[in-house]
């Protein structure tokens, strides 16, 4: 949230999930000050909010240090979730494919801004590279929001390529047209990378997961640096993430591999 926005239920709504979302997407308490400065607004407001969450349970507050952590409440509604959730479904295939290429992987659905990190798996080499569970990646710069995009219906592609695209590095796509085809040619292979698109010297290379409605669930991804995840990747490697991805889209009740782009790209015209 660029700047505290008041007036509005739904403003104020915004900023209580924002104070939520930085506490529970992490593995550390934090201060009053620290999530106003990260939400750029005043600690009045965050102090509230915090206060609310915490009287229903939602978060808690640590006596000694006067800084917040997950509640009761929100590890309570994590464990009614449905048995076939989507992070416990994809975390045998995450690991067998972590264990293969010895790279970063991580788990994103859709949300309207870009693609949501649900999980990460850390990569076997001593320096990991990747991405924090919770964060949004934009969908043009990033492998993830690419694919997901690529099987999303047709309105919502047009509404994300009438947007202004930010440039995160000279090499992120900001071309309207240029990156429509990149969706296409997506559907058609059936993966997408970023090679530093959003960070330079990291590369990410994404493929779709699909669920028993043969819609795009999720977005399945390798992070690494562009010396081992090049430009161009090897076969080897993107068979082995088609092959995760499928292992994971099999297991929500999808009848195809998920690979099969003309197949997809099919369904997705006449969407």
């Amino acid at each position: 949230m660029a700047r505290e926005r008041v007036g509005t239920g739904v403003r104020s709504l915004e900023l209580a999930l924002g104070v939520l979302e930085v506490v529970v997407f992490s593995d550390q308490e934090w201060g009053v000050t620290q999530i106003a400065d990260r939400l750029k607004v005043t600690k009045g407001s965050v102090h509230r909010h915090l206060q609310t969450f915490t009287d229903h349970g939602y978060l808690a507050q640590n006596p000694a240090t006067a800084r917040y952590a997950i509640g009761p409440k929100c590890r309570l509604l994590a464990a009614l979730a449905p048995d076939a959730d989507i992070v416990q479904v994809a975390a045998g295939p995450m690991r067998a494919l972590r264990d293969a290429l010895g790279q970063t992987v991580v788990l994103s659905s859709m949300t309207p801004r870009g693609a949501l990190v649900l999980t990460t798996l850390a990569g076997a080499s001593p320096i990991a590279i990747g991405v924090r569970a919770g964060s949004e990646l934009s969908f043009h710069a990033s492998a993830q929001g690419k694919v997901l995009l690529a099987f999303a219906p047709r309105p919502v592609q047009v509404r994300m390529l009438a947007r202004a695209l930010q440039p995160f590095t000279s090499k992120t796509v900001v071309d309207p047209e240029r990156l429509d085809d990149e969706l296409s040619r997506i559907r058609t292979c059936g993966f997408a990378s970023a090679p530093e698109e959003v960070v330079l010297g990291i590369n990410t290379i994404a493929t779709p997961v699909f669920d028993d409605q043969d819609g795009c669930a999720a977005a399945l991804a390798i992070v690494g640096s562009i010396q081992h995840l090049p430009d161009r990747p090897a076969p080897a490697v993107i068979a082995a993430l088609k092959d995760a991805s499928s292992r994971i889209s099999r297991q929500l009740g999808h009848g195809g591999p998920a690979s099969d782009g003309a197949v997809r790209a099919a369904r997705h015209q006449t969407a």
